[in-house]
């Protein structure tokens, strides 16, 4: 499903938390959209999904606005931080809802999730830990099976091995049936691998929307002593750098080989890097 996103803006009063945003997504992929807090990630994601209504400008899905649009929005499923379900309800009840919303809803994927997950389909939300509310959140929106699925932090109380088992999962899941999948994350670096578009957000506008292999290929960090990396990049767009007794390290576009060629260490940045440096204070949106 095509995403055209244009000239979004959201404001909160006095906050503004989507500026002037514009991009397309045109295929499945997944996507990692990032961001400090406050970035505008959520606000996005809710617009994205029919719960809320841009200030200016419009989120079209196939040449539509979701809001109030049940076609749509039986395609879209946002698993938020938390608030996703009714603390009354049980969680074979949970499931058979989700089931009767989502036209390609897998019941037998949900089915074994639960038991991967140790859940007890009888236990109310309410008496769940927080570990396995967020264990739920993942089984619906895996087993959606919707063509955007989206997961803004879905992990909360989980621990490193079931964060890694849902990794997994939404691999296999992506590669058995391509979807578009738009993960939030903060545990950028034990994601970033699984992105294959990055987006990142700052102050409510978009900096970066690139393939991530690209990004990770033109971008590098540059050591050595201090005369000889300012003139290194004294013809580069530079993303940041600090200093230390004589030696400094830049974090710039461009080739590592360039680098190495003139004497200098050089690595890639890390994608959790890079977002940092991108939208430190100082450098503003």
């Amino acid at each position: 499903m095509k995403i055209e996103v244009k000239n979004v803006s959201k404001k909160y009063k006095d906050t503004i938390a989507l500026d002037d945003v514009s991009f397309t997504l045109e295929e499945p992929k997944i996507y990692g959209l990032l961001g400090r807090n406050g970035a505008g990630k959520t606000t996005f994601m809710e617009i994205l999904s029919g719960h809320i209504l841009a200030s200016e400008g419009q989120i079209l899905i196939d040449g539509e606005n979701p809001f109030d649009n049940q076609r749509l929005t039986e395609s879209i499923c946002l698993i938020k931080e938390g608030g996703n379900f009714k603390r009354d309800l049980k969680v074979k009840n949970v499931l058979r809802i989700y089931s009767f919303f989502y036209p390609k809803w897998d019941g037998e994927l949900a089915e074994e999730l639960v038991k991967e997950y140790n859940l007890n389909p009888n236990a109310k939300i309410k008496a769940l830990s927080k570990g396995m509310v967020s264990a739920l959140g993942i089984i619906v929106g895996l087993a959606s099976k919707a063509p955007i699925t989206i997961f803004d932090e879905p992990y909360i109380g989980l621990d490193a091995a079931a964060r890694r088992k849902f990794y997994d999962l939404l691999l296999e899941e992506y590669e058995s049936e391509k979807r578009t999948i738009i993960f939030s994350t903060h545990l950028i670096d034990e994601v970033s691998l699984m992105f294959e578009e990055v987006l990142i957000l700052n102050k409510g506008k978009l900096m970066i929307k690139e393939d991530a292999e690209s990004l990770r290929d033109r971008t590098c960090a540059v050591s050595g002593p201090i005369e000889v990396v300012e003139s290194f990049i004294s013809d580069k767009e530079v993303i940041g750098k600090k200093q230390i007794a004589g030696m400094m390290t830049a974090y710039v576009y461009g080739n590592e080989e360039d680098a190495l060629s003139s004497g200098l260490k050089a690595e890639g940045i890390p994608i959790q890097d890079l977002m940092i440096y991108l939208t430190e204070a100082r450098r503003g949106a």
